[in-house]
């Protein structure tokens, strides 16, 4: 009796402390797993289960702050007081930090960026749009919003274009249409600019080389073009934009689904067909252009539900610059290849044909498959230059998974011609185009030891018919000391087989002579890279720290010497180059509808040779990149800024002439001003559909102060057929402001 009347007094006091919280966190409409909910200064806390439920027990009585995070999101709080509160709602909002993007380039397999052992930097179709016009932007605009990734221009008349990672030259980066590697060294030239926004889901960037899963181009880095899922796409969108500088660009797209398969059928148009001559030099400072691609994706449905894409892309571009009388009224079509009216034309035909295909066994076994054909026919003054590549190219792919192993191996199939008209294809005075089969092997194991370390080991070994086998090895480490910090290491090999035409695009413009002083051997690279990433909070608002140090070391490195006037000398170097330096971006996000990333790469890409070293040109010292974005959500408003600074970088040596045509003593400044380009985007989003946008591209109108060309006023010879005529001195914009407007229109699937 006295026992329980003891209990019945105890009752009261042993309850207290027994109040729960329960609750569910959703992403659009659908219950979230494995976010983190805690209430703050307390030690309890929860994780959502599959359906996104979370519950908290033991609860003192009193009122909480919770909070709920995951990688990927916005961090979300909210008040709560206990007993009251019950059965809490929370949907969870995306964060611009892409860290929950899923990727697939660094380990051929898809996971998220936060989880991958190799770092990879994603850059949305939602990004590209918020800062840059959707309907003109190609890969190679997008790409500018990467830190230490930059366009780089080869030829101040017909501004052919590469993309360059780390200060490396443009053929040193491999570009993949959904992992496949269908771009060779022609198509580097031109064919990145028919690859539209319109297609791009995303694309996935790796700095350092990746040899080992791509083979040979992927000595700088990998560029890996995710396509849009066509069942994702509205039924009908059209995207039309012009410009201040009298040009034209379109998208339009149709997204059809018969059965259980989805499609996607693009066309994308370009035109430009104005000349200003604002330098005076008498050349055309924009080029002139023609271009359609029309793109087709199609997710094949089977039974079995195995994967299986087919993607395809044509490409033309009639592209041409060069004095005006060669561009007015369309007068190139008759003066291509005229000796005493100079300009530049390029046509361009491209036909790719790539996709997956799953084999229908009970192991994940597929194919990775590509087709590329293509042609250009081409004048660079009263020079003939035609050239194609073909390019056949298969991946047998098997992923294993057993314990803490993820092992992935392939065999792979590369078969591809090129022929050209020039010294490279020539043997003994006739005509030898380079045929070749590359077989290659590879396998890689991500070892999962605990839940804060992995480690990616790997291999490849390929055989070329005049190089024979070639290794390339890798080791990746990731380690995460906290939930919301990374430490990432890397050492990997890369390769290169050279084409001439793509190492120097002066091997058939303008009026050097080229000399080839030897038979030039594959390039080869060492890379070490280290990676911290941090997630961090400030108050309720999250951001990103990321930092990345890398050192890459070339033997054979081929480096076009300009140093001689008149001449441009090709060689495998004697001695050894290098590219190293320091990267760091910052990434905030606010709770108020603003947030930034601002990048800083500082570099220093050199050569050595006798003990003496010289810069590599175009290399910039540093570059950096602001981006900023606020959306007024009152009036379905979305403004972005950019501003890209870059630093001094090395210049080819040239010589302007004097009033009797002969150099000047002196040459030009072989090193660059520092420059800074800032453009502004508004967009708004109205009803039915509907959107406009516009904004202006290089506000402060900033160009280069040269002429990129030397030898314009020779009074000897017609206007670029000077013996001192040179397109080379082309390192910053000659194309000044511009503003445009779009407009847009997209109808949802039923």
């Amino acid at each position: 009796m006295q026992f329980g009347i003891i209990i019945c007094l105890l009752l009261p006091v042993m309850t207290i402390g027994q109040h729960t919280i329960k609750g569910n966190v959703s992403f659009h409409g659908e219950g979230f797993p494995g976010a983190t909910v805690r209430l703050l200064e307390t030690d309890y806390g929860a994780v959502t289960d599959a359906a996104g439920d979370f519950t908290i027990t033991d609860l003192p009585e009193g009122t909480y702050t919770l909070e709920i995070r995951s990688v990927g999101f916005k961090m979300e709080k909210q008040e709560v007081a206990v007993p009251t509160t019950q059965n809490l709602q929370i949907e969870l909002q995306e964060s611009t930090l892409t860290m929950d993007e899923v990727v697939v380039t660094g380990t051929m397999q898809p996971t998220f960026v936060s989880q991958s052992p190799v770092k990879v930097e994603v850059i949305t179709s939602k990004h590209l749009n918020t800062y840059i016009p959707a309907a003109a932007t190609s890969v190679v605009e997008g790409i500018s919003l990467v830190n230490g990734v930059q366009e780089v221009v080869a030829c101040g008349v017909c501004f052919t274009n590469s993309i360059s990672i780390n200060g490396l030259p443009g053929p040193y980066t491999a570009v993949l249409m959904d992992g496949s590697p269908i771009y060779g060294n022609l198509a580097s030239v031109y064919g990145l600019n028919g690859i539209p926004s319109m297609i791009i889901d995303r694309f996935e960037v790796i700095k350092g080389p990746s040899s080992t899963l791509y083979g040979s181009e992927a000595v700088a880095g990998v560029i890996n073009i995710i396509t849009k899922d066509p069942s994702t796409q509205p039924l009908l969108s059209a995207d039309v934009m012009g410009t201040s500088h009298y040009e034209s660009f379109g998208n339009f797209s149709y997204a059809p689904k018969i059965g259980n398969s989805n499609g996607f059928i693009g066309l994308n148009y370009a035109y430009i067909n104005d000349f200003d001559d604002r330098n005076g030099d008498g050349f055309g400072d924009n080029i002139n252009l023609d271009r359609i691609s029309l793109f087709s994706k199609w997710d094949i449905h089977r039974p079995s539900g195995k994967k299986f894409s087919l993607s395809g892309k044509y490409y033309y571009e009639d592209r041409r610059n060069g004095v005006k009388e060669f561009l007015e009224d369309r007068n190139y079509r008759e003066l291509r290849g005229s000796d005493q009216i100079y300009g530049e034309s390029i046509y361009t035909n491209r036909l790719e044909i790539f996709g997956t295909y799953e084999l229908p066994f009970s192991e994940k076994i597929r194919v990775d498959y590509s087709l590329s054909t293509h042609e250009q026919d081409s004048y660079y003054g009263a020079d003939y230059y035609q050239a194609s590549q073909d390019i056949l190219f298969a991946n047998l792919i098997w992923d294993k998974s057993r314990g803490g192993h993820q092992v992935t191996t392939g065999i792979t199939s590369r078969y591809q011609t090129y022929d050209d008209n020039t010294i490279a294809t020539e043997n003994n005075g006739s005509n030898h185009p380079d045929n070749q089969f590359i077989p290659g092997l590879f396998m890689q194991d991500e070892w999962k030891m605990s839940d804060s370390f992995t480690a990616l080991a790997g291999a490849r070994l390929d055989h070329y018919q005049d190089h024979g086998l070639i290794a390339a090895p890798r080791l990746n480490l990731k380690y995460k000391p906290g939930q919301w910090t990374t430490l990432r290491s890397n050492f990997g090999t890369g390769f290169r087989i050279v084409n001439l035409f793509t190492e120097d695009h002066a091997f058939v413009t303008g009026q050097r002579e080229v000399i080839i002083e030897e038979e030039l051997q594959p390039e080869e690279s060492y890379n070490f890279s280290l990676n911290l990433n941090h997630i961090y909070t400030i108050g309720t608002s999250q951001g990103m720290l990321d930092i990345d140090a890398y050192y890459t070391y070339f033997t054979n490195k081929i480096t076009p010497d300009y140093e001689t006037d008149g001449q441009i000398r090709y060689a495998n170097t004697d001695g050894f180059a290098v590219s190293k330096g320091i990267g760091m971006n910052l990434q905030q996000e606010f709770e108020f509808p603003l947030a930034f990333n601002l990048g800083f790469n500082i570099q220093d890409v050199t050569e050595i040779e006798n003990n003496e070293s010289r810069q590599i040109e175009f290399a910039p010292e540093w570059t950096g990149i602001l981006t900023a974005n606020y959306n007024l959500k009152a009036w379905n408003t979305q403004i972005g800024y950019t501003a890209r600074l870059t630093g001094p970088m090395a210049l080819p040596v040239v010589f302007d002439l004097d009033e009797n045509g002969d150099p000047l003593p002196d040459p030009r400044p072989t090193s660059s001003a520092t420059f800074a380009i800032h453009n502004l985007q508004i967009a708004k989003t109205l009803k039915s559909g509907w959107s406009i946008y516009g904004g202006v591209q290089n506000i402060f109108d900033y160009v280069q102060p040269w002429s990129p060309l030397t030898g314009t006023n020779d009074p000897n010879a017609n206007l670029g057929f000077s013996d001192s005529f040179d397109t080379a001195y082309a390192y910053s914009p000659i194309h000044g402001r511009e503003i445009y407007l779009g407009i847009s229109w997209s109808l949802a699937r039923n």
